[in-house]
């Protein structure tokens, strides 16, 4: 399709203790979210939280909020007292906080490895059409909202309906409420102060370390934040959630019940356009491209890497004209990548070299577009003097690998093993140590089969000579369950 917005369709399937939505444009997915009740996210949750430490060194408090560690709150993330703003300086974090005070915060960012969840007192209710701003005084609109008149059309309208309620808070304008009526934006507006009304109540009775407010669940979310109009349908699997999603959009949304669709056939829902088939290969390190060239994707605590490389592609032209090419096909795989592997923080993007400035412009402009209906925040800096894209995407839950999988058990996470032959010469050593410290006649070893096949065949005559050189029998014996870089030396 040449529509530059693009038809998309949300696709929700429910198993007992699990919830996927699918988010598609044409026909392609872009993007995945899962909720499992075990490991439920608790991004835009507000508790009542205890400062447990303050660091005036860091500028921040660690708060418990009843979880297995303590948040982490800085002190750019603390709303001031009053309703003034603070100077350009920040005051000090014991200004703001002392420890066993009790305190109401948001979640911003999930737990992510090791990390605390990251915290804010700067509290955000969001509707369909608004985002409440209960410590700001500025009216926002969605940069995805691109004509002026209906930005300054909406921007006026809250103001004024702000002004007219007498109401010393802010909002934020969403994309769908571009071309809506101010009926609609006044009801959602009375929604979220009503809202923001009993959280304050809750928060003033409840004890510390108290959930007072907890966001929708999976299903509810994708109908409140996904459902924009360039929506056609959103299937659901499930009888019982999709009554609950039709009860949800009477309510609050009626203009979404029309795209709500049951899905009761029989083949399985993430089966429809390949889904299942999609994650999967997600989780790969490296994506295809139909040139024939093929994308590098590396994932570390401190930063994403991605490398483009040309593969098995020649081209027609000339090598300038095929990296080009190459890199333009590349960019759009990415930007996709980026959304349905959900990879945030900083990211650095090695795409081949190009001569042509045009060339790496055009490239630049186009992995912009491709990220340009991401929903999470993104900022792309210029090509780097050593011919890389450095950019930043905003990171509040895990990456798809780390909610679906863990690390490897066989290389402990870092993505080899060590070969059978370096191992043969740990067993070599282990034994020559073994020798010298103790008195034994015969020596077992137990290991993978690739190494004692080796053993026996390439590095017999290194077992030879170290049997001669020890003076001790060495026998050999095949362990089925152990790893490749396992094995025990067994004195007899």
């Amino acid at each position: 399709m040449t529509d530059e917005s693009p038809k998309e369709e949300i696709l929700v399937n429910v198993t007992p203790s699990e919830v996927r939505a699918a988010l598609l444009e044409n026909g392609v997915l872009q993007e995945v979210y899962i909720e499992r009740t075990t490991r439920r996210g608790i991004i835009s949750n507000i508790y009542k939280g205890r400062v447990s430490r303050v660091l005036p060194g860091m500028q921040a408090a660690f708060i418990d909020i009843g979880m297995d560690r303590t948040a982490f709150l800085h002190a750019s993330d603390i709303a001031p007292p009053t309703d003034k703003p603070f100077g350009d300086e920040l005051p000090n974090i014991k200004d703001l906080v002392r420890e066993g005070d009790g305190i109401m915060v948001q979640v911003v960012k999930d737990p992510l490895g090791s990390k605390g969840a990251r915290l804010t007192t700067y509290v955000t209710l969001p509707s369909r059409l608004l985002v409440l701003l209960p410590h700001s005084d500025t009216v926002g609109v969605s940069a995805r909202i691109e004509d002026e008149a209906e930005r300054d059309r909406l921007r006026a309208l809250v103001e004024a309906l702000l002004s007219d309620q007498g109401l010393s808070c802010g909002a934020i304008v969403r994309t769908v409420a571009e071309g809506c009526a101010a009926e609609a934006i006044a009801a959602d507006l009375r929604y979220t102060q009503k809202l923001w009304g009993v959280v304050q109540e809750r928060c003033s009775l409840a004890n510390v370390k108290t959930l007072v407010h907890e966001d929708l669940s999976l299903p509810l979310r994708v109908l409140r934040d996904l459902a924009t109009t360039d929506v056609e349908r959103i299937l659901v699997d499930s009888e019982a959630d999709f009554k609950t999603m039709g009860d949800f959009t009477r309510t609050y949304l009626p203009d979404v019940e029309p795209m709500l669709e049951l899905y009761t056939r029989r083949r399985p829902i993430f089966d429809l356009h390949g889904i299942e088939d999609e994650i999967r290969k997600s989780l790969d390190r490296s994506i295809p491209l139909k040139s024939g060239g093929y994308i590098i994707f590396d994932q570390t605590e401190a930063m994403t890497t991605v490398d483009v490389n040309t593969g098995g592609y020649v081209g027609h032209r000339n090598l300038e004209e095929t990296i080009y090419r190459t890199n333009l096909e590349a960019a759009v795989a990415i930007a996709r990548q980026l959304r349905l592997r959900n990879l945030g923080g900083i990211i650095i993007i090695d795409f081949i070299d190009m001569d042509e400035p045009d060339h790496r412009d055009n490239v630049l402009q186009l992995l912009e577009k491709s990220l340009s209906r991401d929903h999470a925040r993104h900022q792309i800096s210029p090509v780097s003097p050593l011919g890389l894209v450095e950019m930043t995407r905003k990171r509040t839950r895990e990456s798809l690998q780390h909610i679906l999988g863990e690390d490897c058990p066989s290389c402990a996470g870092r993505g080899f093993v060590l070969t059978a032959e370096t191992v043969c010469f740990e067993i070599f050593r282990e034994i020559i140590r073994q020798s010298r410290q103790f008195e034994f006649d015969e020596v077992l070893v137990l290991a993978h089969q690739d190494v004692i096949e080796m053993l026996l065949d390439e590095q017999a005559r290194g077992l030879a000579d170290l049997a001669e050189q020890t003076g001790k029998s060495i026998r050999l014996q095949t362990e089925a369950l152990y790893l490749q870089d396992q094995f025990d030396v067994v004195l007899m």
